[in-house]
């Protein structure tokens, strides 16, 4: 089996990889520290499990899940949880997740899910693995042939006579993309935003045309087809896209062999038109951030490490989250510890050092002076006027 591991914490992903290895020899195990690496394994290996993690840099894991069931429907997910997460773990089986594990993560219980997933893995392999590496073939040849040929490259002789009889009347679609760094995610994106509408409006391809564009072709059974298809992806692209893009189209085409000409068309008009900047992307960064923050806030929270796991600037990232909280990014870690504290002081099982830990304060001392700034009294002041108050 092949299984792809994605977590951004290096120590957990590595964890589960030697117990799987130790336990599974024969098995293929890939890994990737986020949805970005997660998108371009699932294209380039026959992937047939993932383990993911939920909140990680770039998109949650719910919605890499979400976006590859049409492209990958044959993938068996597994959620990772933490136990601040377990809304999400709800959703992910409401998505059809085979299962969610909760961290930390017992060995035997990973062992014994995986053990599962491979019996069914094994079972649908049987029936259906030559027909799916067979589609899959041809998906791939039909792409990298399209590709060429819009970009005015030479086929090698291939014939496109199955092209042109296959779309007698059809329109280009191009989303181009604006940004200084990789966009691996950011085309994993389009494409599954772009094919499924595709196939639930028309029928056509998506296909990679550069580093920062994809091209579709698709041909609509009736009139209104392509202003629909336009109108839901710009709103979906709006939502789930963190840079600027471009969508270009051309008018009905009829003649196959225009399509390099209008290519080349929509990547001058590209030039002048300018870019849609991502509505709420703002509002959706800090929304991310704080999802972020409240699960592990018991962990060393940098300012640069949350605003890089929604790819803003850590100095942007401060404006927004102080004009959507009204708090500091530090204040706000401190009072969410804090309050976690005071609830935790209500049990008296737990002992102040483990309190301090929980919260994310390695130092006790440094723990009681920050409670005592915040509240007023010490931990242990809180907790004896706490017992008072209940007699």
């Amino acid at each position: 089996m092949e299984l792809l591991i994605v977590d951004d914490e290096a120590v957990i992903r590595d964890g589960i990889k030697r117990t799987l290895a130790h336990h599974f020899p024969e098995y293929r195990i890939h890994l990737a520290a986020g949805p970005g690496e997660a998108a371009v394994m699932l294209r380039e290996f026959p992937i047939q499990a993932v383990l993911t993690d939920i909140l990680m840099p770039g998109m949650t894991g719910l919605e890499l899940m979400a976006l590859s069931k049409k492209t990958h429907p044959h993938v068996k997910w597994v959620v990772i949880s933490a136990y601040s997460e377990f809304s999400y773990a709800q959703e992910a089986v409401r998505l059809g997740a085979k299962d969610y594990l909760l961290k930390p993560i017992g060995k035997d219980a990973l062992v014994r899910m995986v053990e599962q997933l491979g019996e069914e893995v094994d079972r649908e392999l049987e029936q259906t693995q030559e027909a799916f590496l067979l589609k899959q073939n041809q998906r791939f040849l039909r792409e990298a042939v399209f590709q060429r040929w819009a970009s005015g490259f030479d086929i090698g002789g291939l014939d496109i006579r199955p092209f042109v009889e296959s779309y007698p009347s059809f329109h280009l679609i191009m989303v181009r993309m604006d940004s200084s760094q990789s966009v691996r995610l950011e085309h994993f994106i389009v494409e599954n935003v772009l094919g499924e509408l595709i196939n639930r409006l028309g029928s056509g391809f998506v296909t990679i045309h550069d580093s920062m564009s994809l091209l579709a072709i698709v041909q609509f059974p009736e009139a209104g087809g392509l202003e629909e298809l336009l109108e839901e992806l710009r709103r979906h692209l709006a939502k789930y896209l963190r840079i600027p893009f471009q969508i270009l189209h051309t008018a009905e085409l009829k003649d196959f062999n225009a399509v390099p000409g209008e290519v080349q068309r929509m990547r001058q008009a590209s030039a002048t038109q300018s870019y849609t900047a991502v509505e709420g992307g703002s509002d959706r960064a800090v929304e991310v951030g704080l999802q972020y923050i409240q699960a592990r806030f018991h962990e060393d929270l940098s300012l640069e490490k949350v605003a890089s796991v929604v790819y803003l600037n850590p100095v942007y990232f401060s404006q927004l989250f102080k004009q959507k909280t009204g708090s500091g990014f530090k204040e706000y870690i401190i009072t969410l510890r804090l309050e976690q504290a005071k609830r935790m002081l209500l049990d008296p099982k737990l002992k102040l050092a483990e309190i301090s830990e929980r919260v994310g304060y390695q130092d006790m001392r440094h723990f009681t002076q920050q409670f005592r700034k915040k509240f007023g009294q010490t931990p242990s002041q809180y907790r004896e006027a706490c017992a008072q108050g209940a007699e």
